[in-house]
């Protein structure tokens, strides 16, 4: 699947079936909300991102409208992935159980604060939410965060 962000000019790229597998990761935690961290690698132009793969939290708390992770214990192993396989975080990702794929303050605000942090060397980071039911991904949304603004892919 390849989606384009007209306000940056860049595009990203996941496979269909990672897509799925995301969602379906989150519709085992039905009906509280779920995410994790995107895994993936910037073309050598960094025009194009490539979603490769995602990571769950080694701890969390999800409730009916709130999804809130730690990254405890995440440096030292995006370190070694990124000397093994040379990708590294690019994003997060969370479901909306019965929601829309929009964003709240909440969600801004958290791209806004992973932005800001010393320990990410990311300065456009992705959030890719999807909005499932108890039995499927309904639909899914990637935005580009630019400038304290969350920007969507088409």
């Amino acid at each position: 699947m390849k989606l384009y962000n007209k306000h940056r000019k860049v595009e990203l790229i996941i496979d269909q079936e990672l897509l799925e597998k995301i969602g379906n990761t989150g519709i085992v935690h039905f009906p509280n909300e779920f995410g994790g961290f995107l895994i993936g690698k910037y073309s050598d132009d960094y025009r194009t991102l490539f979603i490769t793969d995602y990571i769950l939290p080694k701890s969390y708390k999800g409730s009916r409208y709130l999804f809130e992770r730690s990254s405890k214990g995440m440096k030292s192993f995006f370190s070694k992935l990124f000397k093994k396989k040379k990708e590294y975080y690019v994003g997060e990702w969370h479901t909306h159980p019965n929601g829309s794929t929009g964003f709240s303050e909440t969600d801004l605000n958290a791209m806004i604060n992973i932005e800001a942090s010393p320990s990410v060397n990311i300065k456009n980071p992705v959030l890719l939410i999807l909005g499932i039911s108890e039995k499927q991904l309904n639909q899914a949304t990637f935005y580009i965060y630019d400038n304290k603004k969350l920007i969507p892919y088409e």
